[in-house]
C-alpha cells in the first residue's frame, strides 16, 4: 500500500505525531560545542555538509602548533552570539546528533565557517560548499594557511576519544520514574523542544519508540533506515 504526502501528514496528525514541518525544524539560541556542532533546545546539532577541526585538534602553522580546533569553535561562537539559529534536519549521525542545515538570519552557518577557512567541504554529501572552500584555499584563510590532518583522519587516529556511544540494552517493562519528565505523546515532546528523545534521557518511553532503535519521536524526514 502506498500513501501520498497529504495522506501521511493526515495519519501523523491523527496519531498525535508532529507534522513533517514541525519535526524537521528547530529554532532558538545556540552555543558552539566545536567548529561544526551546536547545542540548542536540549539537543546537539551537527552542521550538514562540512567538517571542522575537532576541538582538541592542533594544526601546524609557520612551524608551530596552532590550536585550530579551538579557533574553529571560537569562530562559530562569534557567528551565533546572541542570535536566533534555525536548523532544518537532514538526518541523524552515528553519535545520535541531528545533522542539519542551519542559518542565522538568511545566512548559511556552514558556508560562513567554510569561507572563514575553518572547515572543509564534504562533497560526498553536498556540493554547496565546494566553491566557498575554493575561495578560502585561494586566500589561505584559516586552516589553509597551515598543515593539518583532515578532521576524519584525526578522529580515526584517536578512536577512543571519538567512539560513538554504545546503545543501552533494552530493559523489560521499563517505566519512567516519578521524577522523570513525562510526555503523553510525541507531539508534546516536540512542542517542548525535547524530541527526538534517546533511550536513557528524561521523557523517553518505549511506547514512543516505534521501531525500537533507542530513539523516540524521530521525525519522519531523515529517519534512519
Amino acid at each position: 500500500m502506498s500513501y501520498s504526502r497529504a495522506s501521511l501528514l493526515f495519519i501523523c496528525l491523527s496519531l498525535g505525531w508532529p507534522s513533517l514541518a514541525q519535526a524537521a525544524v528547530i529554532r532558538g539560541p545556540a552555543t558552539a560545542v566545536d567548529g561544526d556542532t551546536l547545542a540548542m533546545t536540549g539537543a546537539r546539532v551537527r552542521l550538514f555538509g562540512i567538517d571542522a577541526p575537532e576541538k582538541s585538534q592542533t594544526c601546524t602553522r609557520a612551524g608551530e602548533a596552532w590550536a585550530c580546533g579551538q579557533e574553529a569553535t571560537a569562530v562559530l561562537a562569534r557567528l551565533i552570539d546572541g542570535k536566533e539559529v534555525s536548523c532544518r534536519q537532514v538526518t541523524i549521525d552515528r553519535y545520535g546528533r541531528m545533522v542539519a542545515k542551519c542559518t542565522v538570519g538568511n545566512r548559511d552557518l556552514a558556508e560562513m565557517i567554510v569561507r572563514a577557512g575553518m572547515a572543509i567541504a564534504l562533497p560526498q554529501f553536498s556540493d554547496a560548499y565546494t566553491a566557498p572552500e575554493t575561495v578560502a584555499k585561494a586566500m589561505k584563510a584559516g586552516i589553509w594557511s597551515s598543515e593539518f590532518q583532515t578532521p576524519a583522519d584525526y578522529r580515526a587516529a584517536h578512536p577512543r576519544e571519538f567512539a560513538p556511544p554504545k546503545p543501552r540494552a533494552p530493559v523489560a517493562a521499563e517505566r519512567p520514574a516519578r521524577s522523570q519528565v513525562y510526555y503523553r505523546n510525541c507531539r508534546e515532546a516536540w512542542v517542548a523542544g525535547a524530541a527526538p528523545i534517546y533511550r536513557g534521557q528524561p521523557g523517553y518511553r518505549p511506547e514512543m519508540d516505534g521501531d525500537n532503535d533507542g530513539i523516540a519521536c524521530e521525525p519522519y524526514r531523515g529517519r534512519r533506515r
